[in-house]
């Protein structure tokens, strides 16, 4: 007998390939983190005091609410989801303010973009059909967010997203103030590894406003592909990131997140 559930991305979805593979999630991390830093709304996320304190939780639970609604059922995505809403306006309440509508469209811009530009640095480019894929599912998490404006096709929202990147981003004192956490967290070698990832990775506007300068890691980013065929990538990956997101991070690779302590 056919099971009748239903899951929220559907099993050939490129969104699976993406979000299953450690090594892309954590390229969507590094993006995130450097994006996070510049938009003109990362004070709401210095409200509550978590992202100061704990840059790195902070960034991990928003790559772990995503895993959780990409591998659900229906039913379970649109609880994820839900809660991500409840968490919002308990902060809004909180503030006594609301988060603008551009501010979560600039999140579901990273989700999209970095899945789409992780994937194509370490694997292969997407086709037009994979592109709107992508967005097709993310699509779907913002309307059940009850995001306003959100774009018709990819075609629309690369649109947007460019514009959004001129509009919304800007060097700050809480972008100065949150590349120091990063520092301080990460330590002097591994943050000085995530600054030569976004070089490669983040769009221009972002790239330029950090002043991320310097060779891409070309050769370094082969070596670590190569790693993944001798074997040695989960000994890289263990000594690039703190060892608390271990179990975290080779979670990824089975499609699924084993803690959601910073949830």
């Amino acid at each position: 007998m056919e099971s009748d559930i239903r899951y929220f991305v559907g099993e050939d979805s490129i969104v699976r390939k993406i979000w299953a593979n450690a090594d892309t999630v954590l390229f969507v991390f590094a993006g995130a983190a450097a994006e996070f830093a510049l938009n003109k709304a990362v004070d709401w996320l210095y409200f509550t005091g978590k992202l100061p304190a704990d840059p790195l939780g902070r960034l991990f639970s928003t790559v772990t609410y995503s895993h959780r609604i990409l591998f659900s059922t229906d039913d379970g995505a649109h609880a994820a989801i839900d809660q991500i809403n409840a968490i919002h306006q308990h902060v809004e309440t909180a503030r006594g303010n609301k988060i603008p509508n551009w501010a979560y469209l600039d999140v579901l811009d990273m989700l999209i973009d970095y899945s789409i530009r992780s994937y194509e640095l370490l694997e292969r480019k997407l086709s037009d059909a994979e592109k709107a894929d992508v967005f097709n599912i993310f699509y779907k998490v913002g309307t059940r967010m009850n995001l306003k404006g959100l774009a018709c096709d990819y075609e629309e929202w690369a649109a947007q997203r460019a514009f959004r990147l001129k509009l919304n981003l800007q060097y700050g004192d809480l972008t100065r103030d949150l590349y120091q956490q990063y520092r301080k967290h990460l330590g002097a070698p591994r943050y000085w590894l995530l600054k030569k990832v976004q070089a490669l990775l983040v769009p221009t506007p972002v790239k330029n406003l950090l002043g991320l300068k310097g060779a891409p890691l070309k050769s370094l980013l082969f070596l670590y592909k190569l790693s993944g065929v001798i074997k040695l990538k989960h000994i890289l990956r263990d000594t690039l990131l703190p060892v608390e997101y271990k179990c975290q991070i080779r979670a990824l690779d089975k499609g699924f997140m084993i803690s959601t302590k910073h949830m």
